[in-house]
């Protein structure tokens, strides 16, 4: 127990140093008043503040190449049984000497229009080099890379990965450095901090599928023991994208929300 209390320490405060936080500016007077979340929606770090987060959708190192609409702050807002859910994971996998890392939690629809205006542009191709250098930019919609709603703006959808403990540092992506493929060896890939699950997140691209027979190994193994762990806590995995679940029952399952990710957006 001890020498968990420690590695529960010592994680919150790396994840405390890898945090961003954004101040959001107070509205200005006569602006349209922006949609709350309902009383179900909490902040992840409220519920686990050991969970590594790096919110990629407020950066720009994500398929589109800029920050996303709706995403105010970097902060992960999920209903409070994903939340829950994600906090009984993390118990599990501290004791392996592993953390569970967020890319993205709830998705405002707002973010989900900003990915379908870049799709139907198919002069934008400034990212296509990492994620998703062997797609045709025309296919996005009918591969079902991109869609006009996401299970993310119900609020228990989440992106995640698991990182190796201790936890390294990872450098920030620097807008027109050279881009590396997605499914490339890990160690000439982008850096992250994660385990290697054989592609990054994100990747368009069938190797991302969770259970496709190319991927094997260690990389193999680290898919199943983040699926085979959040499935023994309620997620269900969508088979194409290895980062993606869902917790089930979902509280919201018809409600797609559109209040913006910040921590206003709680209060």
């Amino acid at each position: 127990m001890r020498g968990l209390t420690s590695a529960l320490r010592a994680l919150t405060l790396t994840a405390a140093a890898l945090l961003t936080v954004t101040a959001t500016s107070p509205a200005p007077a006569g602006a349209t008043p922006q949609p709350k979340a309902p009383d179900e929606f909490v902040a992840l770090r409220g519920v686990d503040p050991t969970i590594i987060q790096e919110m990629r959708y407020t950066t720009p190192h994500n398929f589109i190449g800029e920050p996303i609409d709706g995403y105010r702050q970097p902060v992960c807002i999920l209903t409070r049984p994903a939340a829950q859910a994600l906090h009984r994971a993390q118990r599990k996998l501290l004791r392996q000497g592993y953390s569970l890392k967020v890319y993205d939690c709830y998705r405002p629809q707002r973010a989900v229009d900003h990915f379908v205006r870049w799709a139907k542009d198919l002069d934008d191709e400034r990212m296509k080099g990492e994620f998703y250098p062997h797609v045709d930019k025309s296919r996005l919609f009918e591969d079902g890379y991109i869609a006009e709603k996401s299970g993310h703006s119900r609020g228990s959808t989440v992106d995640l990965t698991l990182v190796k403990l201790p936890a390294k540092k990872t450098r920030p992506y620097v807008p027109g450095e050279q881009l590396v493929p997605c499914y490339a060896p890990q160690n000439e890939r982008f850096p992250d901090n994660s385990v290697d699950m054989g592609t990054g997140f994100d990747c368009f691209d069938t190797l991302s599928h969770t259970d496709d027979p190319r991927i094997q190994g260690t990389q193999r193994a680290n898919r199943l023991l983040l699926k085979n762990t959040l499935a023994d806590v309620g997620f269900v995995n969508l088979p194409e994208e290895w980062w993606h679940f869902t917790h089930k029952p979902e509280l919201f399952p018809d409600t797609y929300f559109d209040f913006p990710v910040s921590r206003r957006s709680l209060t």
